[in-house]
């Protein structure tokens, strides 16, 4: 089967790469000049496979009115006259119920645990260089109230296949000792052993120019897909900048752009661009006061992931904000909040940066079948969680398009 893939994201390439393996001809297209140039190009780095939980949740809630007047705030929102906006954040706090939250928890799980298994296949088949390491995450907590919630969470994750441990702050200082800048501001972390950090954009690279130098695929970059033309309930081609490509199926995997693909064919998907900031700090040989395990600092919301010679910080939500500029306040609040926890780390070189995560209220990506034509498939919305389930998510709607028996229950991510 001839198939195109719009969008050379981690999930369009991770997807074409997956599809071309099952023996499709495959056509991958994307607007840049190089794949994960927009949302995977610096995020966060970690592969949080037993770390899913949506941002929507019965705690998220209650923070919410504190969070929305506070300058330092890890979520900023920004209302617009956008319906899309308030059709969004309507589902995101009808979302925010527990039951929802569980259930989403679990299905989630369910899907990154694929996502794991699917990568350490592809590179038990054929290693890649992404700076991937195996350290494990620390999910450290401030508060006691917050510590005993996430103990809680750990005990409903086990029952799920999830293997994490509960730390004391003694323990997690132990555990990585750069956390010591913290001191007695820690009441304990949660400790997740089997999971993963890597550099997204090198890892997407990697899989491109693999998909470069296969028989059965052709690579289409700098083409801008203006439309995707139907006839008669099925895409017959995507008309782009550089003329139709024509096939036998399509995959929109082009994350908030594919908003306006999909409104055009009468589909409207709950979509929504939540910005983030990152921090890439160049470290010394001799670096000291630098993590080796992966962090998260559950109340700032910052994650911390070693890539190599290189420290990723990412952090915030900002809502309705504009998608690529780099705020000068939020950065320096970022910076300040990094130089309190690890105060021996040095920022001066860091690269800033911002990007969008395209989302949807229940933080369920959408893997299937569109309603709006046949041979019409979606694979977006993975929003903070893109580089944890791309490779999930590839072998979700590999498996389906190719009429295979889907490896977990696809129906709680059916557009």
């Amino acid at each position: 089967m001839r198939v195109c893939v719009i969008g050379a994201g981690v999930v369009g390439v991770t997807t074409a790469h997956l599809l071309a393996r099952a023996g499709h001809e495959v056509a991958l297209v994307d607007e840049r000049a190089g794949p994960a140039l927009g949302s995977s190009f610096a995020n966060g780095g970690q592969l949080s496979y037993s770390y899913v939980a949506p941002l929507a949740g019965p705690g998220t809630l209650a923070e919410m009115p504190r969070w929305l007047f506070r300058r330092d705030s890890p979520l900023r929102l920004r209302y617009r006259c956008d319906p899309a906006q308030w059709r969004w954040l309507a589902g995101f706090l009808s979302a925010c119920r527990a039951s929802v939250a569980r259930a989403s928890t679990a299905q989630l799980l369910s899907l990154s645990y694929l996502s794991r298994d699917t990568l350490h296949a592809m590179l038990d088949e054929a290693p890649m260089d992404f700076g991937l390491t195996r350290t494990g995450k620390l999910i450290v907590y401030r508060s006691a109230a917050l510590l005993e919630k996430a103990a809680a969470l750990v005990r409903y994750q086990a029952a799920h296949g999830a293997q994490q441990r509960v730390l004391s702050s003694n323990e997690a200082i132990a555990a990585e000792p750069a956390l010591a800048g913290l001191g007695g501001k820690i009441a304990g972390a949660v400790f997740t052993p089997g999971e993963e950090a890597g550099d997204c954009h090198r890892f997407t690279d990697a899989l491109f120019q693999r998909l470069q130098r296969a028989s059965n695929v052709a690579v289409h970059m700098n083409t801008r897909v203006q439309r995707l033309r139907r006839e008669r309930g099925r895409i017959v081609a995507a008309q782009t900048s550089e003329g139709d490509l024509q096939a036998d199926a399509f995959v929109v995997a082009s994350g908030i752009g594919s908003r306006p693909l999909l409104a055009a064919l009468g589909q409207r998907v709950p979509l929504y661009p939540l910005k983030g900031y990152s921090l890439s700090v160049p470290l010394a040989a001799d670096s000291a006061g630098v993590p080796a395990i992966s962090v998260t600092d559950y109340e700032r919301r910052i994650v911390y992931a070693r890539l190599g010679d290189v420290l990723r910080i990412a952090a915030m939500v900002d809502i309705g904000a504009p998608p690529e500029e780099i705020d000068a306040s939020r950065m320096a609040t970022l910076r300040r909040q990094v130089s309190e926890a690890f105060p021996r780390l040095d920022l001066s070189q860091a690269q800033a940066w911002a990007g969008v995560r395209p989302a949807t209220p229940t933080s369920k990506p959408l893997i299937g079948r569109s309603r709006a034509a046949g041979n019409l498939w979606l694979n977006i919305g993975q929003g903070a969680l893109g580089f944890t389930l791309a490779c999930g998510s590839a072998a979700l709607l590999t498996a389906q398009l190719s009429g295979l028996r889907p490896p977990i229950d696809p129906a709680p991510f059916q557009p």
